[in-house]
């Protein structure tokens, strides 16, 4: 299983997938905010989202897992 880790530590803005949705490498999957500015993670892999482990307002450290990708 392939995972998503946050990639600054920060406060979750957005959840832009859902449980079931498909990702490709590239595509953005949240958003934190750092230091003030906006950050967009994106997916690494392509895959199925299985698993969020974050939600909206979450304090986040970098290099946690925020999404569980299957295949």
């Amino acid at each position: 299983m392939d995972q998503i880790e946050a990639t600054v530590t920060g406060r979750v803005l957005a959840v832009l997938v859902k449980v079931g949705d498909t990702v490709h490498a590239g595509d953005d999957v949240a958003t934190i905010e750092s230091m003030k500015m906006e950050i967009p993670v994106s997916s690494d892999y392509d895959g199925r989202v299985a698993r969020i482990a974050i939600s909206v307002d979450d304090e986040v450290e970098e290099g946690q897992v925020i999404i569980d990708l299957g295949s």
